[in-house]
């Protein structure tokens, strides 16, 4: 086996140091641009979807959300055969720069009003292209943290996978904030002011596009040359458990994720009935709190491993999920719902903080931008970007707490496969010459 010295193009630690951090920032862009249509949509739901129903505005809104989601598989395959085959650099760069084309597009997107039915259906293309382009985000970004990082510490880096996810919603919140409470009433955010946060991340992914051009290449993806099979399916169905296993181990966390980040304003504001400020607010403190739950979790990981830690979500989510959401219904003081929202990241960051990681070491260097983006994709896809819908669906039947269990017993399906597959920190297949 040769040493990883011996094929590393990073020339000291600083320099490693200073890849994760770029490879990262550029993550936080493509989540930004993503999530801000979540966080905007109570203001352009009206302007391209039109009726006097809030509910069923959001439910459309939320509808061509999850749509998006639908692209993440194609993207993930794309993207994959590009990282696997050409490098995780270039993947990252293309990434980036169609996510730019995406919000370019909601930014200068005529309404409803204007050009009828062809509104929503151009919102819905850009969302679609947003979708592909996050769908190769992932697995590239996911997999160039967790080769970059030194072994020991590979938790704590990768951590900042989901760091940079929830930055870029919480960058999207403060945006918000900001034109909530400075610079917009209501009325201009409706008429108008939603278009300043899609253009300026447009700008963002042009910076970010910019920042990446100079990326190293990782060692691991240099050691593989020889074996590359350009992430084809062929090569990914050779790996049948380690694609289980990521389906399995995606799918109660991703629910739980999407709970707490893009639906929780809306649970709040439609079910709680708290204000729109109070919401944001809201949002973004427990979104700031599980920012910074990561990268200690993260670190935690790599003291006592990966799966003792999703084992604890898995069981704390299977039990408290339900009386935790149930109770933030009632709530209408904003304190007691910002701490139990917080108390709800204390479970779920056990699962944000390592997933990425976890994936990552599943799979050798030659098909690991594959197998960590596909079936995460596929499965959020279905799952995760149809949650808020789903929640959604439920309240207007009248049923929402039904949703409380739905996640709850996704949580649990994903504990039994905790349960049963290996620590990957012990059988980590990073390593060069695996």
């Amino acid at each position: 086996m040769r040493e990883p010295t011996a094929t590393i193009d990073i020339k000291s630690e600083a320099a490693r140091l200073r890849a994760i951090l770029i490879g990262s920032i550029g993550n936080l862009v493509e989540w930004y641009d993503f999530y801000v249509y979540s966080a905007f949509s109570m203001y352009f739901a009206d302007s391209f979807f039109p009726g006097d129903d809030a509910v069923a505005q959001m439910m459309s809104a939320s509808g061509v959300f999850a749509l998006g989601f639908l692209m993440r598989p194609i993207g993930a395959y794309l993207f994959g055969r590009i990282g696997d085959g050409r490098g995780r650099r270039i993947a990252l760069m293309l990434s980036v720069l169609l996510m730019c084309l995406g919000s370019l597009l909601i930014a200068f997107a005529p309404t409803y009003a204007m050009i009828g039915v062809g509104a929503p259906a151009l919102l819905l293309f850009a969302r679609l292209v947003q979708g592909v382009s996050l769908g190769g985000e992932y697995g590239s970004s996911a997999t160039y943290l967790a080769e970059m990082a030194h072994p020991e510490r590979r938790g704590f880096y990768s951590s900042f996978q989901y760091v940079t996810m929830i930055s870029g919603q919480l960058l999207a919140l403060c945006v918000l904030l900001i034109l909530q409470n400075v610079a917009l009433d209501a009325q201009a955010l409706r008429a108008w002011g939603w278009r300043i946060p899609f253009a300026f991340g447009a700008l963002l992914a042009v910076v970010a596009l910019f920042m990446r051009r100079d990326l190293a290449e990782t060692p691991a993806f240099n050691a593989s040359r020889a074996e590359r099979r350009r992430g084809s399916l062929a090569a990914l169905l050779a790996h049948k458990r380690e694609t289980a296993t990521v389906v399995g181990l995606t799918l109660g966390g991703t629910i739980a994720f999407y709970v707490y980040t893009t639906y929780m304003q809306k649970f709040l504001k439609l079910s709680a009935g708290l204000s729109d400020r109070q919401t944001t607010w809201i949002a973004a403190g427990s979104l700031l709190f599980a920012l910074l739950l990561q990268p200690i979790y993260g670190a935690l990981s790599d003291r006592i491993g990966r799966r003792p830690m999703l084992i604890a979500f898995g069981v704390l989510g299977t039990i408290f999920t339900v009386p935790l959401l149930s109770t933030i219904q009632t709530m209408r003081d904003p304190w007691t719902a910002f701490i139990l929202i917080c108390c709800a990241w204390l479970i779920v960051a056990l699962y944000t903080s390592i997933n990425a990681v976890v994936k990552a070491e599943l799979f050798p260097a030659a098909i690991r931008v594959t197998g960590v983006a596909l079936p995460y994709a596929a499965t959020v896809s279905l799952f995760g970007g149809s949650a808020e819908y789903v929640a959604l669906w439920f309240k207007a039947q009248g049923h929402e707490s039904w949703f409380y269990y739905y996640a709850s017993a996704a949580i649990f399906v994903s504990l039994a496969v905790y349960a049963t597959m290996p620590d990957t920190k012990k059988t980590s297949r990073i390593e060069i010459g695996r």
